[in-house]
């Protein structure tokens, strides 16, 4: 327990780094390019643009009113997921001139990671309102469940950025699978559909995938606009926190050998 206490410890006493990793996680990805940050709104709208128009066809109407933000409040969380684990992936790799030079909790590299995608996501949440302004929906109290579920999503991508981030440093082929992996992810989670598409006798399988509560989460407090489910809200804040301290353990164990592997 001591040496999990240790990582706030490090945190504090390397903020400035932290914050400095951050900012550049933020303002570096779209450095030299013409609208910059912007594109972190462009890329989701273009992403549910293209969904919003092919998808219906395939679904045949699925009795799904205002499509397009349902898809939009699903489309946006999963890009947060999914721009932090790819991205993440070779934060230590990338990093490894100044891993072998200069010594700090190496654990920052994937913190700065997720820090940073959670800021934009909370930045492109104001595309989900303005979305639900104008179409309709409007808003609810049930908003306030938003910085609860975006905090257990960013520890559930830092556990596993700890692991796939490590474990990339040897085994230089795992950022690619994930890739792929994430790929596949994409149609097991209910994203484009509803999981009343599957019979309720099979829907377990479903819901053995964690963003398939996390898209319902979302869903609850944006597009329904009702309460959370409480047994989805405790076993994503359960699980959310055993793969942050098992993914942290793992990172400390790998660490020893990354200034000879980078």
């Amino acid at each position: 327990m001591g040496e999990f206490m240790s990582i706030f410890h490090n945190l504090y006493q390397y903020r400035e780094l932290l914050k400095t990793n951050v900012q550049k996680e933020i303002r570096g990805k779209y450095k030299g390019s013409f609208l910059g940050v912007l594109w972190s709104f462009i890329n989701p709208l273009l992403m549910v643009l293209v969904y919003a128009l092919v998808f219906p066809y395939i679904m045949k109407g699925n009795g799904i009113d205002n499509y397009l933000i349902f898809l939009i409040v699903a489309i946006i969380p999963w890009n947060f997921f999914t721009t932090v684990i790819t991205s993440g992936c070779n934060c230590i790799w990338i990093n490894g001139g100044i891993i072998k030079k200069v010594y700090f909790p190496r654990e920052i590299l994937p913190i700065s990671v997720v820090v940073a995608g959670l800021v934009n996501f909370l930045i492109s949440c104001i595309i989900i309102m303005l979305f639900l302004l104008f179409g309709g929906i409007g808003f609810s109290i049930q908003l306030l469940w938003l910085p609860l579920i975006a905090i257990m999503q960013s520890f559930f991508c830092l556990g596993l950025l700890f692991v796939l981030s490590a474990i990339n440093v040897y085994v230089r082929d795992i950022e690619y699978l994930v890739a792929f992996l994430i790929n596949l992810l994409f149609y097991a989670t209910p994203i484009l559909y509803t999981a009343d598409l599957f019979p309720e006798a099979i829907r377990f399988v479903l819901y053995l995938n964690p963003m398939a509560h996390f898209m319902d989460m979302y869903r609850s407090i944006f597009y329904y606009q009702t309460l959370p489910n409480f047994g989805s809200l405790g076993y994503l804040a359960f699980l959310s926190l055993v793969v942050l301290v098992v993914g942290y353990f793992i990172f400390r164990k790998l660490e020893k050998g990354f200034a000879e592997e980078v």
